[in-house]
């Protein structure tokens, strides 16, 4: 056989192989990430859902969101990029209360597709002598996400710097964002093997504490007044 013919046979064999491995790859991905793949199936037997639930695609983490939340509209007020994805954070105002909530949107090859996430409500009433709001979130058990996280509102002007407190282990120190001239949320991002109990504290400019409180809920949410 010409010594052409031979390569031509070789390139033909390695463009087959390509291609071949080029479908097997999107044919996995399309079957791990569709609406009610198996991503889906692993998400609903984590959250102890009989049925599988469908997790829409969304061309934008937004969209992504909307379609999930069956949202018309959102009110984002801070993108953080995160592996995998990004987190948005939102509000929700309705009657004097005031939501704060977290969605993780992750990356796949299509498209956009929410990964978990939660909101928490804090009345107006019960903010007159608190520091911080707070809404901890832990992993999901076998799902790949940023979390566990804790995040929430600084509520006194005071509130400087926030950490939490793994007792027995570390201190995580929290970003602090201010969103507008009225609002400033903030949110920690511990690592996998993080448990609680853990104290979640305020400082002000000087570094002194002012406020503390001890978590012993991993889906625990609310308020910590400053201490007297």
């Amino acid at each position: 056989m010409p010594k052409r013919t031979k390569q031509n046979r070789w390139i033909w064999i390695c463009s087959g192989l390509i291609l071949a491995s080029a479908l097997l790859f999107y044919a996995i991905v399309y079957l791990y990430d569709r609406p009610g793949g198996f991503l889906d199936q692993r998400m609903s037997h984590a959250m102890g859902q009989e049925d599988t639930i469908h997790i829409p695609l969304g061309k934008t983490a937004e969209e992504a969101i909307q379609l999930f939340r069956r949202s018309p509209t959102l009110n984002v007020i801070h993108r953080e990029p995160v592996e995998g994805g990004v987190l948005l954070f939102m509000n929700r105002i309705k009657q004097e209360v005031s939501n704060l909530q977290l969605e993780y949107v992750r990356k796949t090859w299509l498209g956009w597709k929410w990964g978990w996430g939660g909101e928490f409500s804090i009345g107006s009433s019960l903010q007159s002598k608190s520091a911080l709001n707070y809404m901890s979130i832990p992993a999901i058990k076998g799902i790949s996400t940023p979390f566990p996280l804790v995040y929430g509102d600084v509520l006194n002007a005071s509130i400087k710097s926030v950490t939490v407190d793994i007792k027995g282990t570390d201190k995580y120190n929290a970003k602090l964002t201010k969103v507008t001239s009225e609002q400033t949320i903030w949110f920690v991002l511990l690592p996998s093997t993080a448990s609680t109990p853990f104290n979640i504290e305020g400082y002000n400019e000087q570094g002194d504490l002012i406020a503390v409180k001890t978590i012993s809920d991993s889906r625990d949410s609310g308020w910590i007044d400053l201490r007297d």
